[in-house]
């Protein structure tokens, strides 16, 4: 359970780091800033044209008697809106990070070279459009394995007690794997670590995982949080994959090192 609190503590020196580096945390603002504007066109469209969607997808009940055709179109609209939203939460994070692929590969690099012990740091040598290739694709992945739990996690809220205590508290454990999976993509990334490897080297440091993507899950709830929050979760993320593939690190303060504790 130590690894809790490790994870817990990188998500912190993230934000520190971030809070130190004015410059860079001002440019990791600008890609969640993109999504945000993109994310609510799309939603107040869905609210002007939601109910002509609806009326459009749903000819069979044109005739149908009221209330019944007003009861059945809203619940459907409702439902389509919920929907939109639950997508949004699942999917922010991955669009963001590709949108701020950029942005987010020049802090995770900085990060490196300012924690290394020789101030130096990994590069992909790749060109810009293939690695954006490789993450929009590994993101597709993870957001597809996020719906398919969205939807058991949904259906699983309609279990009396159970649905509205455990079924919560799990939907934010698993939420928090998958946004440390996306975040740890763009430190592991530059490494050459494939999606597989990735996911299999998160596995094995569950706890850890949980510690750092958890309280991240939680925090974005929140309106607006995800963007104030997201570089420093890029720089604390690019921290916790240097300790799951066990590289030496000097301490922030720059008083000694320590060794990764290796996966």
């Amino acid at each position: 359970m130590r690894d809790l609190g490790v994870g817990f503590r990188y998500l912190l020196k993230g934000q520190r780091w971030v809070a130190r580096h004015g410059k860079q945390y001002g440019f990791g603002l600008v890609p969640g800033l993109i999504t945000l504007v993109l994310y609510a066109a799309a939603l107040v469209c869905l609210v002007l044209w939601g109910d002509d969607l609806v009326a459009w997808s749903t000819p069979f009940a044109d005739d149908w008697s009221n209330p019944w055709l007003g009861l059945f179109r809203g619940f459907l609209t409702g439902l389509l809106f919920a929907l939109a939203l639950l997508l949004t939460a699942i999917t922010f994070t991955a669009v963001t990070l590709l949108i701020g692929q950029p942005f987010y590969e020049n802090l995770s690099e900085k990060v490196d070279r300012d924690v290394s012990p020789d101030g130096t740091a990994p590069e992909s040598g790749l060109p810009l459009w293939r690695e954006l290739w490789i993450s929009a694709r590994d993101s597709l992945r993870i957001v597809v394995r996020a719906l398919l739990w969205g939807v058991l996690l949904f259906a699983a809220g309609f279990v009396p007690v159970v649905g509205q205590t455990v079924v919560p508290v799990i939907g934010f454990v698993v939420t928090g794997f998958f946004l440390t999976e996306e975040l740890t993509s763009v430190a592991l990334q530059r490494r050459r670590v494939e999606a597989r490897d990735r996911l299999r080297l998160l596995r094995s440091r569950k706890t850890l995982v949980w510690g750092f993507g958890t309280p991240l899950a939680v925090a974005f709830v929140v309106p607006f949080v995800a963007i104030f929050l997201m570089p420093g979760a890029v720089a604390g993320a690019t921290l916790m994959a240097r300790d799951l593939l066990g590289e030496q690190t000097l301490e922030e303060n720059g008083e000694g090192a320590h060794k990764g504790v290796s996966a």
